[in-house]
């Protein structure tokens, strides 16, 4: 997958991330970057999710 695909790719899944998960900014997802890492932090803080429930979460998208 060459890089304009993934970031097309992230920028369909931004929409559904605001749409789930409300007190992600887009600040927040921007910093993300499409990052499976970034994201599973972001939502350990804001939600107080496990690491593994984050994984979940993100995989379900």
């Amino acid at each position: 997958m060459n890089s304009d695909i993934a970031e097309g790719k992230w920028k369909q899944m931004t929409g559904a991330i605001k749409e789930k998960w409300g007190k992600l900014t887009d600040d927040d997802l921007e910093q993300m970057e499409g990052s499976v890492d970034k994201f599973c932090g972001k939502m350990q803080e804001c939600y107080g999710m496990s690491r593994e429930e984050a994984e979940r979460e993100f995989n379900r998208l």
